[in-house]
């Protein structure tokens, strides 16, 4: 069968990649085409677009790049029409995949969203295009099965957490091995988890930097980000003590002592480690506005949100400071508090369902394909 799968950024790609895998286990004949990244592309299939060419992030950005959006948008219909697939798989990515699902679903394309657009947080009226417009939605987080069948009475199906998967078939590294290949020194390595877009890296990297000179016992090491150049991080690397990695982030985070990460995916990926970790966030200033008016949640970072209370400290916008990066830091590296911390860690991952989230999905499609 054919499957058309768009991804558009570094999170989805990871968990596009573990879909695909599951899903030639599941269809040894599959033809995929799709939008994402190098994780997936190493897979199989044909790459259409990499999400760099994606990379717009906040409302004012979106605005900015309306054209651009209109013209991919566009493309990609004309794409799928000549590919003409038994299924589609969208992957989180909502302005840009709910128009395409919309599409799509005229087409009498068999529609799958797999992770769910975050409408619990905003845009909760999107409800009503999701019913419309997807056949099947595949969630990954706990409390989003209820707030879809019982708010909104729209069946889903709880797979699990791909992370877990990512993180458990992952091929373990040796500490001292990982620090030789990547010229580290002895000290306790403290990761600092900037996000994947130049927008976002740009805004936080030089906050997290700026503790840097209260902390001579550890080394910071940055996780460069797939979709980013080298060339792009050197103007931050002039800082003693910090180094940089580049597309190593699950590595280092198995080596690390702590982290500064920004919000997202890369909250959860920390935690699961079992990295204690202070989440830190700045946007620009008129996409913050808008958005600290219209998301009504009590937290930004995954770990909280799922465990629904405070369990690592988020440093905001204008809260996000050297000082407090600093105060909180000592905090995380405190023993005690680390001991409390992983143990909320350890009561997260058991919400999370375990491992097989991917193979769960993908067995789901070719079922439903099937019965079509």
């Amino acid at each position: 069968m054919k499957y058309y799968i768009i991804a558009g950024e570094a999170s989805g790609d990871l968990h596009g990649s573990n879909l695909m895998k599951a899903l030639y286990k599941e269809d040894p004949k599959a033809e995929i085409r799709f939008w994402g990244g190098d994780l997936m592309k190493s897979v199989g299939g044909t790459l259409v677009k990499h999400y760099r060419e994606l990379d717009f992030m906040g409302f004012l950005e979106v605005v900015l790049n309306l054209k651009n959006i209109l013209k991919n948008i566009e493309f990609c219909k004309k794409d799928i029409e000549d590919f003409n697939p038994d299924a589609m798989i969208f992957i989180d990515y909502p302005g840009f995949n709910m128009r395409i699902a919309k599409w799509a679903k005229q087409k009498q394309i068999i529609t799958n969203y797999y992770i769910s657009p975050k409408i619990w947080a905003w845009k909760e009226n999107r409800i009503n295009a999701i019913k419309r417009d997807f056949d099947n939605m595949y969630v990954i987080l706990p409390f989003e099965k209820e707030f879809y069948e019982v708010k909104h009475n729209f069946p889903v199906t709880f797979v699990g957490h791909p992370l877990i998967d990512a993180i458990h078939d992952r091929k373990p590294i040796e500490d001292a091995v990982f620090r030789k290949e990547n010229h580290l020194d002895e000290k306790p390595i403290i990761a600092l988890l900037p996000g994947s877009r130049k927008q976002e890296i740009t805004k936080i990297l030089d906050v997290m930097l700026s503790v840097v000179s209260d902390f001579p016992d550890y080394q910071f090491v940055i996780a460069g980000a797939p979709s980013q150049e080298y060339a792009f991080y050197e103007t931050f690397l002039k800082t003693e003590n910090v180094r940089f990695v580049a597309n190593k982030t699950y590595d280092l985070l198995s080596v690390s002592h702590a982290a500064l990460v920004t919000s997202g995916t890369a909250t959860l990926e920390a935690a699961l480690f079992k990295v204690p970790e202070v989440v830190c966030y700045k946007g620009s200033w008129a996409s913050y506005q808008i958005a600290k008016r219209i998301v009504t949640l009590k937290y930004i970072s995954l770990v909280n949100l799922i465990m629904d209370k405070e369990v690592v400290t988020e440093l905001l916008q204008e809260n996000c400071t050297t000082k407090t990066v600093k105060e909180e830091l000592l905090k995380i590296l405190d023993n005690n508090y680390r001991a409390n911390l992983i143990a909320q860690y350890d009561a997260l991952e058991l919400l999370l369902g375990g491992v097989g989230a991917s193979s769960n999905t993908a067995k789901l499609i070719v079922d439903n394909i099937s019965k079509k």
